[in-house]
C-alpha cells in the first residue's frame, strides 16, 4: 500500500514541479507535504527518494530535499544520449531478439493502443516503459541494458509528461509499430533509426509542452 502511495505522491510532486508550484531551489517541507497529501512521512520520503533518482530533487545532508530543475541544455544532452543508447539497443536487438520477446512487445503495444483509445496517459506510459525495457534486455548486452535503464529512470518524469502533448500518444503508438516491424525484419539499421527518432521526438515534445505551460501561466 505504501509503495502505491509513494508512486502516486511522486507523480503529484512531479506535477507541482512542472507547473511551477515548486521552483528550482525550493525546499520540500516533509511536515507540510505530509499534511497536503494526507499521508505519513514514510511514503512521502519514498516519493522524494524517487524524485532524487530522476534528478528532480537534490538531497543535501542535514539540510533536506531541494527541487532541482535541469536546464534546457542539460535536458537536451540527456535526451541525445538516451536516443543513442536506445538506437544501440535496437541495433543489437534486431539481431538477437527472441520470438517470445517480439510477442511481448506486440502485447505491450496492444495495451498501449487501449490506453490511446481511453486517453489514459498514465497507463500508456506504464506499457511504454515495459516496451522499452524488453528492447534493452533483448540487446543481449547487460552493460548496455544497465546504462539504458539508468538513464531511462533519470528521464522518466520528462518522458511521461510529454505524452500529454496533443496527438503525442497516437504518434508514439505509430513509432512503436515501426520499431516492432524493424525488429521482426531483423533490420538493424531501421530499428536503430526508429528508436533514435522515437526518443528525439520525446525530447522535442517535452520542450514544446513546457513552453506552452509557461505561456499559459504568464
Amino acid at each position: 500500500m505504501e509503495q502505491r502511495h509513494a508512486d502516486r505522491i511522486a507523480e503529484q510532486l512531479e506535477e507541482l514541479v512542472f507547473d511551477g508550484t515548486f521552483s528550482d531551489g525550493d525546499r520540500l517541507d516533509e511536515v507540510r507535504l505530509s499534511e497536503l497529501f494526507g499521508v505519513s512521512r514514510t511514503p512521502l520520503r519514498e516519493a522524494i527518494q524517487r524524485l532524487a533518482q530522476s534528478g528532480l530533487v537534490e538531497l543535501i545532508p542535514r539540510r533536506g530535499a531541494f527541487v532541482r530543475q535541469p536546464g534546457p541544455v542539460e535536458l537536451i544532452e540527456m535526451f541525445e544520449v538516451m536516443a543513442e543508447l536506445e538506437a544501440a539497443c535496437g541495433r543489437l536487438a534486431a539481431m538477437r531478439i527472441a520470438d517470445t520477446a517480439l510477442e511481448a512487445l506486440r502485447e505491450a503495444n496492444t495495451r498501449c493502443q487501449r490506453a490511446v483509445e481511453a486517453g489514459d496517459t498514465d497507463s500508456y506510459y506504464a506499457e511504454n516503459e515495459r516496451f522499452h525495457k524488453i528492447i534493452y534486455r533483448s540487446s543481449g548486452n547487460a552493460f548496455l541494458e544497465q546504462e539504458a535503464t539508468k538513464l531511462h529512470k533519470r528521464l522518466k518524469p520528462f518522458r511521461r509528461v510529454q505524452l500529454r502533448f496533443r496527438g503525442r500518444m497516437g504518434q508514439s503508438m505509430a513509432e512503436h509499430e515501426a520499431i516492432v516491424a524493424a525488429l521482426a525484419d531483423a533490420d538493424a539499421d531501421a530499428a536503430a533509426t526508429a528508436l533514435r527518432t522515437h526518443v528525439a521526438v520525446q525530447g522535442e515534445k517535452f520542450h514544446n509542452l513546457m513552453a506552452s505551460l509557461r505561456s499559459a501561466a504568464e
